[in-house]
């Protein structure tokens, strides 16, 4: 497991570009944090690091929210979703098997399932209105 600093949006956004270069077609990313802490952020570089065209919005709204590019990305808020018919019907196993990167906020939720699917883990702290605490395990940056 690796532990990052970062001490702005940008350095966030930037870390998560980081990532995107090294993640392999239908792999999973798991996050965990608070609100506000950075998932959307941190998903914003995935997204420029994968070369997505589409803008990055939180999910919180629509469940999944999907970035076309040379190597799509699926991110889902799974907050609101229940059950594993929720998450199926949702699309989310459609996604890995498609060779999409998967972002998933709020992981905790459907900790033990998403096991299976070996997740890269990354887990976002607020330390204050600008510093983030970002651990991430399963990949090497």
């Amino acid at each position: 497991m690796a532990e990052y600093i970062t001490h702005s949006r940008a350095e966030t956004v930037a870390l998560g570009k980081r990532m995107a270069a090294v993640l392999a077609p239908g792999s999973l990313v798991a996050y965990t944090g608070g609100l506000g802490a950075g998932k959307t952020a941190f998903t914003e570089g995935l997204a420029e690091g994968l070369g997505c065209t589409d803008p990055v919005t939180s999910p919180t709204f629509a469940i999944v929210n999907y970035y076309r590019g040379p190597k799509p990305l699926a991110h889902f808020d799974l907050y609101r979703i229940s059950t594993e018919n929720d998450l199926c019907a949702a699309g989310f196993y459609d996604y890995l098997d498609e060779g999409a990167i998967v972002a998933a906020e709020w992981s905790e939720n459907f900790a033990d399932l998403l096991a299976l699917e070996h997740p890269i883990r990354v887990n976002i702290d607020r330390v204050d209105e600008n510093t983030r605490r970002i651990t991430i395990e399963g990949v090497t940056l």
